[in-house]
């Protein structure tokens, strides 16, 4: 049983985000909590796999929050769902140590499917935040040899996971199975030295 924690002060979005998850099978709703102080006192006593978090909260901001849970805890997940668009806030998220980045109008089949992707080492993102995340990063360069050492089934699979593609997406764009992309996102972590896809992307444009 996947165990998931939502921090959201806004309580009819908490109410909606509780029967998500609370009515997707294989997901344990293991609390809500409407402020990041609460939540990172509570939080790690429950020790959830995925964490829900909005960004604008009443005192510490949902960033903070993130990057202090998973400061003390590493193998956390935390997926953003938020309202706000702005680079500054989605780089903010990111280098704080979140894995994804929703939007709240995404709707409830794209947040279930994200976790998913997330508990699958995939760092889901809305499609106009991962073409926000593109735009900000500048042109591969030519002098960067892990990334000339990809093969060119690689560098496609790369372009696509760039795009903020889901693992099932990837598979379908290159007429290959999900088995076959995650073989090679693996290879392409071992070519460039990173350990999860936002490092990979990151190295891969440039950021």
């Amino acid at each position: 049983m996947t165990k998931i924690c939502i921090v959201e002060d806004n309580a009819e979005m908490r109410h909606a985000l509780s029967l998500i998850i609370q009515l997707t099978d294989g997901y344990s709703l293991e609390g809500v909590y409407e402020n990041a102080e609460v939540a990172m006192r509570e939080i790690p006593t429950r020790q959830p796999d995925v964490v829900l978090m909005d960004i604008n909260l009443p005192g510490s901001s949902g960033i903070d929050c993130v990057w202090n849970l998973k400061q003390a805890h590493p193998k956390m997940l935390f997926l953003m769902c938020t309202s706000y668009d702005d680079n500054d806030k989605i780089f903010q998220s990111l280098e704080s140590g979140a894995s994804g980045y929703l939007l709240k109008s995404d709707g409830p089949a794209k947040i279930v499917e994200a976790i998913a992707d997330l508990l699958d080492g995939g760092s889901p993102m809305s499609a106009a935040i991962a073409r926000k995340v593109v735009a900000s990063f500048s042109k591969i360069k030519s002098d960067n040899p892990s990334v000339q050492s990809l093969t060119n089934r690689e560098m496609e699979i790369l372009d696509l996971l760039s795009k903020g593609l889901l693992n099932k997406e990837v598979a379908d764009a290159t007429h290959t199975s999900v088995a076959t992309v995650r073989k090679h996102v693996q290879h392409i972590y071992e070519k460039l030295h990173v350990n999860t896809r936002v490092e990979a992307v990151n190295k891969y444009l440039k950021r």
